[in-house]
């Protein structure tokens, strides 16, 4: 477990590089990338879906990612995008496409909705974490405008 937190940290530290975030928070979008790979991993052991762990291990990222982003006043995606990257299945799209090239249409398919449900969910779970920060945003700027 140990190795994949620390290669996830790697990685996700690697793709703040690539995207351009500040070496000063680069290891800061390396610990998200850790949180929300430790979230996907450990849900299944609560009997959870797959599908679903990537759901809440996005939105965790994303969670992170606004508080800190406020915090530290950088935009949201330095630190959200590379927080998703060790969520995204491209080892399971890699394998849809083998299955469809070795002529495994069924498993294909299985493969290829399962990859699609993922990438839906870490996109709703970084979608509820935006949600949630737009909200409190707006109630805030009503109770101003009322108060003034």
């Amino acid at each position: 477990m140990w190795l994949e937190l620390l290669l996830c940290f790697i990685a996700t530290a690697a793709f703040g590089i690539i995207f351009n975030v500040p070496l000063r928070l680069v290891w800061i979008g390396g610990l998200i990338g850790i949180i929300a790979w430790f979230v996907y991993a450990y849900m299944p052991t609560l009997q959870v879906s797959p599908v679903f762990s990537a759901a809440i291990a996005a939105f965790t990222a994303a969670f992170f990612g606004h508080l800190l982003a406020r915090r530290l006043r950088v935009p949201v995606t330095t630190f959200a995008i590379p927080g998703i990257i060790p969520l995204v299945p491209g080892g399971r799209a890699y394998n849809t496409m083998l299955s469809f090239v070795e002529e495994d249409y069924l498993g294909g398919l299985e493969l290829g909705a399962e990859t699609l449900l993922q990438a839906g969910a870490i996109a709703a779970g970084l979608v509820f974490a935006l949600s949630l920060f737009s909200m409190r945003k707006g109630v805030a700027e009503r109770y101003e405008t009322k108060r003034s």
